[in-house]
């Protein structure tokens, strides 16, 4: 018989809800693609997966669920989620961190490398059917900044450190970091600027809240060597787009290497797309072939802890954000 009654935020004809029949027999399922299709049962749930993510469902399935104890967001990020009334509710909300992180690692090290051994340059020349070397730069002895160390940020750690790359961190709790083989040092929110300093490659992989809304601006950035290198895996607008732009456009420093954009999709018109000195990727490093069955799979294995009443995997502070 049912436990629980979980309601499913999705268009029925998603064609990854299929990875749910293995629970159908022990769970009331409930799939909607809106609240007023979930509405009806939403009295009895005691858990919901919001697959797709609609704050405006949200805040109108919220009340009815008076028995709501859990609720799973497919993405990681959660800012344009969290409303007033479900941060105050005894709601606990999980995410799907971790899914994304290692291949936005990857996309970190292609960054660097793309600056490091100039592949723009290389792709000129052929193109041009121009033999003429250059030297090239190392990772190894570089060093790499990382702002904001959660699952994203170890995973670029984690590459780097094995690059033999020199690696710091900023995070809100710099204690948290105390013997992390992966890193040389960490800094609190405070020691930023002293880390950019050092850095050849800053790399944002912060959540966005209202603490690191443009938190790298036009001070940060200034701070920054001449010859280093902006990269964003995290959310558009932690960087100040504008004096990012005035940077590059001036050559303050050597380039960006950007996933994420203070608006998406970026407008046809905007100057990152004729920039020389960017590597622009719209919005997809963490788009692999496998995305969507590991964040299922991740919360099937959430869910059989729920039903055994264990500890929730990614368990979201709701008043930080993330």
């Amino acid at each position: 018989m049912p436990v629980t009654t979980l309601l499913v935020l999705a268009d029925p004809a998603d064609p990854y809800l299929p990875l749910l029949d293995p629970i159908r027999d022990r769970v009331d399922l409930v799939i909607g693609a809106d609240a007023a299709s979930l509405a009806p049962a939403a009295s009895r749930a005691e858990a919901m997966l919001a697959w797709n993510i609609r704050k405006a469902d949200l805040e109108a399935i919220l009340p009815l669920a008076a028995h709501l104890r859990w609720m799973h967001v497919r993405w990681a990020g959660l800012d344009s989620l969290l409303f007033p009334a479900l941060v105050a509710s005894p709601v606990v909300i999980t995410n799907s961190r971790g899914v994304y992180s290692q291949s936005l690692g990857e996309f970190v090290m292609a960054g660097a490398l793309f600056f490091a051994k100039d592949i723009r340059r290389l792709l000129r020349d052929q193109e041009g059917h121009r033999w003429s070397p250059f030297t090239m730069l190392e990772l190894r002895g570089a060093t790499m900044g990382i702002v904001g160390y959660g699952d994203i940020g170890r995973a670029c750690a984690t590459r780097a450190h094995a690059m033999g790359m020199r690696v710091l961190a900023q995070r809100r709790r710099p204690e948290r970091a105390s013997g992390d083989p992966l890193l040389d040092r960490a800094y609190g929110p405070d020691g930023l600027l002293d880390m950019i300093r050092e850095c050849d490659y800053v790399v944002a992989a912060a959540p966005l809240t209202p603490e690191t809304k443009g938190m790298i601006g036009a001070r940060e950035i200034a701070a920054m060597k001449p010859s280093a290198v902006l990269m964003n895996v995290g959310r558009g607008p932690v960087i100040d787009e504008d004096s990012l732009v005035d940077a590059l456009r001036s050559r303050r420093i050597r380039g960006a290497a950007l996933d994420v954009f203070s608006k998406e999709p970026l407008p046809p018109d905007h100057p990152l797309f004729e920039f020389d000195n960017v590597l622009l990727s719209p919005h997809c490093a963490d788009n692999t072939p496998n995305w969507n069955e590991d964040a299922m799979h991740f919360f099937l294995a959430n869910f059989d802890r729920f039903l055994r009443g264990e500890p929730l995997e990614n368990i979201v502070d709701k008043h930080a954000g993330y």
